[in-house]
């Protein structure tokens, strides 16, 4: 299999030593609202990532029409 039909492998983002601003609790309306992560700032130029919670991954990708879907 040559290189130009492979997938790109998803980028691995890497764990920053604090949440961004805009998702830190003084940042929230409320207690109860939840933080807001900008999707360009998920996926910075790429078209999927993965997520890992509780020990599982999940993969989180735009379609080609925009949406978004993530998959275990």
């Amino acid at each position: 299999m040559n290189s130009e039909s492979r997938a790109e492998a998803p980028r691995a983002m890497p764990n920053p030593p604090f949440p961004p601003a805009d998702v830190r609790p003084e940042h929230r309306t409320s207690i109860d609202s939840p933080g807001v992560v900008p999707a360009d700032s998920l996926f910075q130029g790429g078209q999927e990532v993965l997520i890992r919670h509780n020990g599982e991954h999940y993969r989180l990708r735009i379609t080609k029409s925009g949406k978004l879907i993530l998959t275990k």
